[in-house]
């Protein structure tokens, strides 16, 4: 809790025992999909779910959506083996909210692969939602982990976003592997090829017209959304934690022009067009480092930011000094934060998760 409040984190990743993934093995040494259910003994499932909660329990959050680990998805494979993996992942997703129906809500694998098999995508989402309970899916921008998958502007995409703009299902863009051999000697490469997948989707939702075709989307890009502002442009907020919108607020033209433009016609420079997503594209807080977050709030704004921390995860087994927690507890980063106030931090945690997965009310677990 916080403040009272129930503390939502929508990015969480289910805790399984080995007999999950050796699941996953046999289904691609054997390539014989539709052999049956994982396997999991109850003693092993509860051995995995109680230290799960346990930490949820330590870093104080209360209700947490659980999706597959993205570097298990297996999306690189063929299709019917995806097919078949997704679904006895969701499966599992389902038993453990099914056991824990006040902690964990669902968060749906999609059947991506190389070959984008969109349809197969779509029928997944429905079952996940209608059957299952899910409040939204995993999008995986690169499938293939080779960056020829269309961009995720692409029409390519828009059967599975208008499937999930009227299920009311929420999209949360989390890249998986990479196999771009220049990344190969990078340990764990795939935290280096989500943040460049990331900040492409963020971009290209921005300067795309997906939420224009879908205007009751939402989109949220863990992460802190990747890649953050590097240059100001003309208009852009400086600080998007203040209510402020004047002059002191806003960048503003300096009266010079830029360098290097010998033999370009003179003439004020126009400002960038801030089309207005403040309802369809969103960014959470997984981000362990506190200067980062801290600059992705101001930049993305508290309305848009949504509390995610992927505990247990990536940042369990390191210790923040500045805090003197965890570094994955980032309730207390942001609570150490002196620039958000207190209601601006129960509108991450609390109130915008609500707002933002909009099928959580129908769960059940609030």
């Amino acid at each position: 809790m916080y403040k009272g409040k129930t503390v939502i984190d929508v990015h969480g990743h289910l805790s399984t025992p080995p007999h999950f993934r050796a699941h996953a093995m046999n289904l691609i040494a054997l390539r014989t999909p539709g052999e049956g259910e994982v396997q999991i003994p109850e003693p092993a499932m509860k051995a995995a779910l109680d230290r799960h909660l346990r930490m949820l329990d330590e870093r104080n959050i209360d209700v947490q959506m659980i999706s597959p680990r993205p570097v298990a998805m297996l999306h690189w494979e063929r299709p019917f083996l995806v097919e078949s993996w997704s679904r006895a992942t969701n499966n599992v997703i389902a038993r453990q909210c099914h056991q824990h129906p006040t902690r964990f809500v669902g968060i749906a694998q999609l059947p991506q692969s190389p070959e984008m098999n969109i349809p197969a995508c779509v029928t997944e989402l429905k079952r996940a939602v209608t059957e299952l309970g899910f409040v939204g899916a995993i999008l995986n921008p690169d499938p293939g982990g080779d960056r020829r998958a269309p961009g995720i502007d692409d029409p390519a995409w828009f059967p599975l976003y208008e499937a999930a703009e009227k299920l009311q299902a929420t999209l949360i863009v989390h890249p998986s592997i990479s196999r771009d051999p220049r990344i190969e000697k990078i340990p764990h490469s795939y935290q280096y090829n989500n943040f460049t997948e990331e900040t492409l989707a963020t971009l290209l939702f921005e300067h795309g017209d997906v939420f224009k075709r879908f205007p009751s989307l939402r989109v949220v890009v863990c992460h802190c959304g990747g890649g953050l502002r590097r240059i100001m442009a003309l208009g852009d907020t400086v600080d998007a934690t203040r209510p402020s919108d004047a002059a002191d607020n806003r960048v503003r033209p300096s009266g010079e022009q830029a360098g290097g433009q010998v033999g370009t016609a003179d003439g004020p420079p126009k400002e960038h067009d801030h089309a207005d997503l403040s309802e369809n594209l969103f960014f959470d807080t997984c981000a362990y480092d506190p200067w980062y977050l801290g600059t992705a709030i101001r930049q993305r704004g508290p309305s848009r930011m949504v509390f995610g921390t992927e505990v247990p995860g990536s940042g369990s087994a390191a210790f923040n000094p500045q805090t003197n927690r965890p570094a994955d507890d980032v309730l207390a980063i942001l609570d150490n934060f002196d620039f958000l106030s207190e209601e601006q931090t129960l509108d991450i945690v609390h109130r915008n998760p609500q707002r933002i997965f909009p099928l959580l009310r129908k769960t059940g677990v609030l």
